[in-house]
């Protein structure tokens, strides 16, 4: 074999060739039984795995491993998403099994620390509650371009409410200021 001594060094980055890696779709023709997540897994009833999980957060040094991550921010789904991942890595349960038992052992991380008093996010956005909420306004302009025949009915019986006299209260701004109005006349009412 004859090295060119022109061309890049044979083994360098220069020299390897662009097009040799493997086409999309390659990992899924191999064998995963070398992998732990591709063995049937260990437990498939998502109680046991709970149980499993609970009797663990029992355990005093990952107990307060878990209180130490908590105060320092981490968010209640993130450990128990991480938990999740790494026991499917494992090959201990499906991913499944993972999800049917990631609400209750979060309210169970959740209750731990209450009871503790250790401060902790549930979520891991502060928004995840309220993320894609629709407000009125874009509800009902969707409404009068998407249904209009519903649209004309809720703004006639709204309308028909008005005219018997069942107007609704003005929206309150909601401000320090008046919050401080508010606490003052309740004072009142109650020394009366």
């Amino acid at each position: 074999m004859k090295i060119d001594m022109e061309g890049p060094m044979p083994g360098s980055i220069e020299a390897k060739d662009p097009f040799s890696v493997a086409p999309p779709g390659y990992g899924l023709t191999t064998d995963n039984e070398s992998w732990p997540w591709g063995q049937p897994p260990q437990d498939v009833n998502p109680d046991a795995v709970l149980d499993r999980a609970i009797s663990r957060l029992s355990i005093p040094k990952i107990k307060q491993e878990m209180f130490k991550m908590l105060i320092v921010g981490a968010s209640v789904e993130a450990l128990v998403e991480g938990y999740i991942f790494q026991g499917f890595q494992e090959g201990r349960f499906t991913p499944d099994v993972g999800m049917l038992i990631k609400g209750p052992l979060a309210l169970y991380i959740a209750n731990m620390a209450e009871e503790e008093n250790i401060p902790y996010r549930f979520f891991e956005n502060d928004d995840a509650l309220t993320e894609g909420e629709m407000d009125d306004e874009t509800f009902f302009r969707m409404m009068q371009q998407n249904n209009p025949r519903m649209f004309e009915y809720v703004r006639e019986t709204v309308n028909e409410g008005i005219r018997r006299g069942y107007a609704p209260d003005a929206p309150k701004e909601e401000n320090f200021l008046s919050m401080e109005m508010e606490e003052a006349e309740e004072i009142e009412e109650e020394t009366e």
